[in-house]
């Protein structure tokens, strides 16, 4: 065994990489053919999906703690005042770039920024007669599956109801009808 020490521990909750949400099993040497015996392993098992993660406790990707409830509660308090980015004129490539970057930061707010920003984009787009980008609702589902996969276990709520909850916080008199775009409020 080598001098890795764990940041985490069986039971915890993290985000990892783009993957998203995983719970960890354990923490030590898993017995698979193609594992280092002499390195420690996180096993790792994504809450919304169906296989098992053995990663490197020095691994170089990206691992931080999943938020909390009130982490999450006061994230979508916060929604109205994170603006969304201009990004009218630029290329597929360019937009697929800066998306990427977004999705690649980790962070929730930066999550939720994207996902103003392609939302904003997609319906000055539909108002002016043209489709969105495909870039556009591929990036925005990734970021939603990330954003809401998180709220999601930090609120022990189903996915499926993220978006209700998030519009029903933003606009407590507004009923229970989930709004088409609960970020914009």
């Amino acid at each position: 065994m080598t001098g890795e020490k764990a940041a985490f521990h069986p039971g915890d909750t993290i985000v990892y990489g783009t993957v998203g949400v995983c719970r960890v099993l354990s923490v030590g040497v898993p017995e698979a053919a193609y594992i280092d015996p002499k390195k420690q392993y996180y096993t790792l098992a994504p809450v919304f999906g169906n296989e098992t993660i053995h990663v490197p406790v020095d691994t170089a990707i990206f691992m931080r703690p999943a938020l909390t409830k009130i982490e999450a509660q006061e994230l979508i308090r916060r929604f109205p005042k994170i603006r969304s980015e201009t990004l009218e004129g630029e290329s597929q490539q360019s937009l697929s770039e800066r998306y990427r970057a977004s999705l690649q930061s980790h962070r929730c707010d930066g999550l939720v920024r994207l996902l103003k920003t392609i939302y904003d984009k997609s319906n000055h787009a539909k108002s002016a007669g043209r489709k969105p980008y495909k870039v556009d609702d591929q990036y925005k589902k990734r970021a939603e599956a990330l954003l809401y996969g998180e709220l999601s276990v930090a609120l022990g709520i189903p996915k499926e109801e993220v978006a209700g909850y998030i519009a029903r916080v933003l606009d407590p008199q507004g009923g229970d009808k989930p709004s088409q775009n609960p970020q914009s409020a």
